[in-house]
């Protein structure tokens, strides 16, 4: 452990005041008055106040949707315009990265050059990536084949309208930006809600969206709990739309809420995604990556790979060589230069984390290496391995959101895709093999909306991204993630 380093003078300046939310294009104090307090996860110490949103300020929020998306201010834009203002977005994060690099730093805990490099570069590139879609939206003529008729049918991709977006605490700048950049390039407007746990880079964020000219109520940013502000948003029947990334027991909560006005659902969920790693592999490539699969982001990833699958006549080299990278990770605050591992998000996630590890152990299973808390202050846990797991154990089925990992060897090849899937989750998997043709037929077989071959968490704007089975509906990024904020329209004309 090393002591944290201070804060920077703009992020002191920034953190000062109360934050308050960003409403039909004003900054607002929440209608109740109310705040709440945001942590660091290094220290435990509070480091800012926000304005705690409810039911009142959201239907607040969606009001100035609701207009902003009627205004010709916002609907009149060519779709050449409105692709500038998203790519002037994503130029300001750049320009900005260092200060958004430190704010995620602070308020979730992650290195703050992977933050750079990971979250916030990522993020401009996303904004810049779906710029590129506003010209391209098309529809497309459908030749009818009714005897007698001359007719011209063609179809159209229209905005669905007023979309609510609920982002987690794990990639607080990114996942807001995965949701908004597509909404905005399909002409929607949008509620954004981030997690209460990391609400500082959404807000920042929100005044780049002034910055960079777009029209007063096209963005609203109400940071608030899930159950007041996201319960409202999800049940708003002026919301056509809402897209959540989070845990599955809260998705299903999103879909009941949903079922108001019917209003369409995407979700990224949970995942148990397995690393599956064969004898053949190229092991220098397959333990370093099988180790960066769970400990990246501290393990607060929703394709981590929390299930490793060792072939069994490698498995004591791969648990060996992964261990040997875990006790190798230094684990400490984020903004100092040397950690490569942070701590948890929030006392109650290292409380969750904990008392997984210590159910595995009451079940029989065994830590090869971490499996503890580190020191007395922030939320830090060891690096953990565990071995002699049975796939009833509740470390093996549940979502852990933290940096362990289940190892077990398997003996007969043919079982492994069905090892792999006995899951309820199906989000993501990889495979680490040379031989590129078992590898294609094994992925074939997961159950799986992703799966990596000798590689794991790659991560592309173009790519489709989401689950299968109860990781969710829908997908993110690419083609796939903008047509789900569009409505698609038949028009028939008998000439």
């Amino acid at each position: 452990m090393t002591e944290a380093q201070a804060a920077s003078e703009p992020i002191t300046s920034f953190l000062t005041r109360t934050r308050p939310m960003l409403i039909g294009g004003e900054w607002v104090e929440a209608a109740s008055g109310k705040t709440f307090d945001v942590f660091n996860p290094a220290t435990g110490e509070v480091i800012a106040k926000v304005a705690e949103g409810d039911k009142e300020d959201i239907d607040r929020a969606v009001a100035a949707a609701k207009r902003a998306f009627a205004n010709k201010a916002w609907r009149g834009l060519t779709p050449a315009a409105r692709a500038r203002l998203i790519w002037r977005l994503g130029d300001l994060i750049e320009q900005n990265a260092d200060e958004f690099a430190e704010l995620e730093t602070l308020d979730n805990g992650k290195p703050v050059g992977l933050a750079k490099m990971i979250d916030v570069m990522g993020a401009a590139e996303c904004f810049r990536y779906y710029a590129g879609w506003p010209t391209k939206i098309e529809g497309k003529t459908v030749p009818l084949s009714i005897p007698g008729l001359e007719s011209h049918v063609y179809t159209r991709r229209e905005p669905i309208g007023v979309v609510g977006q609920i982002i987690p605490w794990n990639f607080p700048l990114m996942m807001a930006v995965w949701k908004l950049a597509p909404a905005l390039a399909a002409g929607c407007t949008c509620v954004l809600k981030p997690a209460e746990q990391t609400p500082l880079t959404a807000l920042r964020l929100g005044e780049l969206v002034e910055e960079a000219g777009f029209p007063a109520g096209v963005v609203n940013i109400v940071p608030g709990y899930g159950e007041t502000a996201g319960a409202a948003l999800a049940a708003h029947p002026d919301v056509a739309k809402i897209a959540f990334t989070g845990s599955t027991e809260v998705g299903k909560l999103i879909a009941r809420a949903a079922t108001g006005n019917l209003k369409k659902v995407s979700l990224e969920l949970g995942g148990k995604s397995p690393t599956i790693v064969l004898s053949d592999a190229d092991m220098k490539q397959a333990v370093p990556g099988a180790a960066n699969a769970i400990f990246f982001n501290s393990g607060q990833v929703c394709v981590a790979g929390s299930r490793l699958y060792v072939e069994k006549n490698a498995f004591d080299a791969v648990v060996e060589g992964v261990a040997n990278v875990a006790e190798n990770i230094r684990v400490g605050p984020g903004l100092d230069p040397k950690t490569q591992m942070g701590p948890m998000v929030s006392a109650e996630q290292q409380d969750r984390v904990c008392s997984m590890i210590e159910s595995g152990l009451e079940e029989g299973a065994e830590v090869v290496t971490g499996g503890q808390r580190i020191g007395n202050e922030g939320y830090f846990v060891q690096p953990t391995i565990m071995v002699n797991t049975t796939p009833d154990m509740r470390v093996v089925r549940e979502e852990i959101f933290g940096p362990v990992v289940t190892a077990m060897p398997v003996d007969d090849l043919s079982e492994i895709a069905a090892i792999a899937n006995d899951t309820p989750y199906g989000l993501a998997a990889s495979i680490w093999t040379t031989n590129l043709s078992n590898a294609h037929k094994l992925a074939a077989q997961i159950d799986a909306g992703l799966v990596w071959i000798n590689a794991h968490g790659l991560i592309d704007n173009a790519m489709p991204f989401g689950g299968f089975k109860q990781s969710g509906w829908g997908r993110e990024l690419g083609k796939e993630g903008l047509e789900m904020y569009t409505e698609l329209k038949t028009v028939c004309a008998i000439l």
